[in-house]
């Protein structure tokens, strides 16, 4: 996957904060765009979940951060549901005119309820996915209700939403009174999947009957048994990802797939020479990512170099192995960091006896622990950090064998 970090105008010139992730390929056969929950970002871990996963079907994702939310510009008071609805709409425009039309929109709790007023003004959007919605957008009010009063003898107040301040004023109140959202879900005429938690806290399960019942055919509801409204759980964001990707599936023309088979092997990389300098697709049996080279070298820079794969076998072999070790000893080792840098040095300079002096490979690890550590503690995890599976093979003698099979 690949990741893109983008600015977006928005119609009143705030520059929404956004980032567009894409699969391993780089060709993405259609475009989604996710709208995050309220009062969240699009940072937040089951998003970036989602969107990873999404982009494993080839599609490309772009999650942006609501106007004063996340990175973006602006105010949370002029973040109210209509302002939503105003973002997606400029996130589409910005998509269309730069790469490609979104075909889906998939969105989180009040998130999703925006989708759904976006895609019935959208015609290039062709299905929608509502996660933990709200069948109404009043529903919302609930977590300032208390303030309502106030804002009217005050003209705007600060309220706590989900543990973080907020300013918010009538404007941003009524205008949650505007959206029928009910006559809008009978009038979709657009398939739509429902995933909801069937004991969501906080936008029960009943707003997934409401919104069901009042949308039409082709409908599906799936149910995410066992997560709570924000999703948690990895397993649950995951779940959602996998479901959304297959059934979307049935109302997207279907395109030719392009990405990697291992056919047995643990892993394949592919380089198609006719597109690309050195831009190399790399796919294991569960994960895809690329290899590239920098401009320097008349690369892309889509992603690390090979050797820059190397050190990072290197850097998180020893920070799994510091982890295992430092647990079983039961240490107070909080965080681990290692720096790796690869070059090529002189043996003299190395001080090492070889055949042949002359250049070698070289490869510098640096090692940082946070913990209450006591100095025979670190100077014995300095030791063990030499001795992570990775580190052994690299000094060990390794045989590559290489063979053709047939085209």
């Amino acid at each position: 996957m690949q990741s893109k970090t983008l600015e977006i105008k928005n119609s009143k010139g705030h520059l929404l904060h956004a980032t567009l992730e894409l699969p391993a390929n780089q060709k993405p056969n259609y475009f989604v765009i996710f709208a995050h929950c309220f009062s969240c970002s699009s940072n937040y871990k089951a998003v970036t979940n989602i969107t990873g996963t999404l982009t494993n079907f080839g599609f490309g994702v772009l999650r942006f951060d609501f106007t004063g939310l996340g990175k973006s510009e602006g105010e949370f008071s002029e973040s109210h549901f209509s302002a939503n609805v105003e973002d997606l709409m400029a996130v589409n425009d910005f998509l269309a005119k730069n790469y490609k039309a979104p075909s889906l929109l998939v969105g989180h709790s009040l998130g999703g309820a925006a989708v759904i007023v976006a895609a019935s003004q959208l015609d290039n959007v062709k299905a929608v996915v509502t996660i933990g919605a709200p069948s109404n957008i009043q529903h919302v009010t609930h977590l300032f209700s208390h303030a309502v009063d106030e804002v009217k003898d005050k003209g705007e107040v600060e309220v706590n939403i989900g543990g973080r301040p907020f300013v918010i004023d009538q404007d941003f109140i009524s205008d949650f009174d505007k959206t029928d959202l009910s006559e809008i879900i009978k009038n979709l005429r657009k398939p739509i999947l429902i995933l909801h938690a069937p004991f969501d806290k906080i936008v029960g399960i009943e707003n997934a009957q409401e919104i069901y019942e009042n949308a039409l055919h082709p409908k599906s509801f799936i149910s995410l048994d066992g997560a709570d409204h924000l999703l948690t759980d990895a397993k649950y964001s995951n779940y959602a990802a996998n479901m959304i990707g297959q059934w979307v599936r049935a109302y997207l023309p279907s395109q030719k797939n392009e990405m990697l088979e291992t056919k047995g092997e643990q892993l394949v990389a592919h380089l198609n020479l006719q597109e690309h300098n050195f831009t190399t697709n790399i796919q294991t049996v569960n994960h895809n990512f690329i290899a590239d080279e920098p401009k320097s070298v008349e690369g892309d820079d889509f992603g690390p170099s090979p050797y820059d794969f190397l050190s990072a076998a290197l850097a998180s072999c020893t920070a799994m192995t510091l982890k295992l070790y430092a647990e079983r000893k039961q240490w107070n080792l909080k965080e681990v960091f290692v720096y790796i840098t690869y070059s090529k040095k002189h043996s003299d300079d190395l001080m090492v006896e070889i055949d042949k002096p002359g250049q070698i490979d070289h490869l510098k690890k640096t090692l940082k622990l946070i913990g209450d550590l006591e100095d025979s503690q670190r100077e014995k995890l300095k030791e063990i950090a030499s001795k992570c599976p990775v580190h052994r093979t690299l000094l060990s003698q390794t045989v590559i064998e290489t063979e053709l099979v047939a085209e």
